[in-house]
């Protein structure tokens, strides 16, 4: 009996194995329109394994669906930005972001920078 378990058990193992670790994340991203909604999901789908990706302009959200094996939401986060599109994990370069069209210009937050005034020089 154990070991018909455990050919059981070495079996599900290697499906898993074959088939990928699909792993599905939602994240924001910033834009406003169809076209936004385009250059997203496409920068997210240039991502060795990631299967499927859907930007909703109304929530600002992106759910992303990967093989866990191939690639993190790391790295979808940094080709979105890529892009010309902040997500709270990567912020665009202005470059890119100033190179966008009018209307898929979004409210970008401020970014803080420090404070050096304190220092005696």
């Amino acid at each position: 009996m154990k070991a018909i378990y455990l050919t059981m058990v070495i079996a599900l193992m290697s499906l898993t194995t074959v088939f990928g670790q699909a792993k599905t994340e939602k994240f924001k991203v910033y834009g406003n329109c169809g076209m936004c909604e385009s250059r997203i999901e496409k920068a997210a789908k240039t991502v060795d394994g990631v299967t499927a990706a859907d930007w909703n302009k109304q929530t600002k959200m992106i759910e992303v669906s990967f093989d866990a094996s191939k690639t993190d939401v790391h790295k979808v986060h940094m080709a979105i930005a890529k892009a010309g599109h902040d997500t709270d994990m990567h912020k665009a370069k202005d470059e890119t972001y100033d190179s966008l069209p009018g209307c898929c210009k979004y409210e970008r937050a401020e970014t803080k920078k420090e404070d050096h005034s304190w220092h005696k020089h």
